[in-house]
């Protein structure tokens, strides 16, 4: 059975197909700059890469223009063979624990929910728009980023806040990155060969969370109200102290926005180094001795040291520590530095295995009083295999 996983930005469409249950990659790749001069997309079929430039006013040319390239390269017959399309939606409020079939209801809750996620939702719903013109007679389901949070208890998620917030308002924690938290938590539990573990994952990119999860459930994450809570990021300034808001508007005159703004494009690595957003580039700027560029990853890493440490105290223990995405798979160097400063719980850092990029490996040495890993994580296949389980 072929299913399509897709993650529809404001200006970009994401997509990889899979033969089911094989779980086998048919062809993956992204159209980019949708309605803006300029646009194009790149195929990834075979291991070979080829980008092309076209033009793509809307998410439906996009959607027409990858049936042609699955007809083109005999991926597919026809519209027929395609039986699911996932999509990801970044925030599903308490509505949604698991992965449902859309129908308007669903939407309708999805758009309600943009208040929330004002960039990713509204970009979902005209991707899901335009896959259902496109590939009717497919199965369209939606993924949500929040659902594996769920679990959390309400002295967990709620904030000290007036109580009628959470009620009137939807204000609580609902936590991002949840599809990732789960796929790597799974995974660690078929590595470990149970299912009744204390895990602690790490989703370090440009965005970034930590998740508690206790028996395959979450029971705590970083992330908050909005991807902007909890650890320290490429722009993003993370847990900062309520008060410094509206002091800072009133020193500098800004409004609601722009100080919205500064908080989620301008902090961050960002806002310490002076250099950039990109790990990388302040890694570089390390090397060259830039104090900034030090002083902000010091940071960073105390940061997601902090939350591990916090972790392990309300898991009452910890049988794995799990690196994914962008910075947790590939920076050697931020891996090692985190764990050294988990000295105290005994754990202990294999140099040698951990000088590793974007494989599965332990990185931990054997007399390490808990175990870490690398584990890259698959959304896209996550995607895949709940559209799957819900088209047969």
């Amino acid at each position: 059975m072929k299913i399509l996983s897709v993650n529809a930005g404001s200006s970009s469409l994401k997509f990889q197909m899979y033969e089911m249950p094989e779980e086998k990659v048919l062809i993956s790749g992204v159209f980019e700059r949708i309605g803006i001069e300029g646009s194009f997309y790149t195929v990834k079929l075979n291991g070979e890469k080829l980008k092309k430039e076209v033009d793509l006013p809307t998410h439906k040319d996009a959607f027409t223009i990858l049936i042609k390239e699955l007809m083109d390269n005999n991926i597919v017959e026809s519209l027929d063979d395609i039986k699911g399309v996932g999509h990801r939606i970044v925030q599903g409020g308490s509505y949604f624990d698991k992965t449902v079939v859309v129908d308007e209801d669903v939407i309708a809750k999805i758009d309600e929910l943009s208040a929330l996620e004002p960039l990713h939702n509204p970009a979902a719903i005209v991707g899901i728009r335009a896959a259902q013109e496109v590939i009717p007679g497919a199965t369209q389901t939606v993924v949500f980023d929040t659902a594996f949070h769920q679990t959390m208890n309400e002295e967990t998620y709620l904030y000290a806040l007036p109580y009628e917030w959470a009620k009137d308002y939807k204000i609580r924690r609902y936590g991002a990155h949840g599809t990732s938290h789960k796929y790597v938590s799974a995974r660690m539990n078929e590595i470990l060969g149970r299912s009744n573990t204390k895990l602690i994952t790490c989703h370090i990119g440009n965005g970034a969370s930590i998740s508690a999860v206790k028996d395959g459930r979450c029971v705590n994450t970083s992330m908050g109200l909005t991807p902007n809570a909890g650890l320290i990021m490429g722009s993003r300034c993370g847990d900062i102290d309520a008060t410094i808001v509206p002091y800072m508007m009133e020193a500098l005159k800004i409004s609601p926005k722009e100080m919205d703004t500064i908080l989620n494009k301008q902090s961050g690595l960002l806002g310490i180094s002076g250099v950039s957003s990109d790990s990388r580039d302040v890694e570089e700027g390390i090397a060259k001795g830039n104090d900034r560029c030090i002083l902000a990853q010091k940071m960073y890493v105390r940061r997601i040291i902090d939350y591990i440490a916090k972790y392990y105290v309300e898991l009452e223990g910890c049988d794995a520590i799990v690196f994914t995405a962008g910075v947790g798979e590939n920076s050697i160097s931020t891996r090692r530095e985190v764990l050294d400063g988990l000295k105290v719980l005994g754990v202990k850092v294999d140099e040698e295995a951990n000088n590793v990029r974007g494989v599965e490996t332990r990185i931990t040495a054997e007399d390490s009083n808990i175990p870490a890993y690398i584990i890259p994580t698959d959304e896209e296949l996550m995607i895949a295999r709940d559209t799957y389980n819900l088209s047969i």
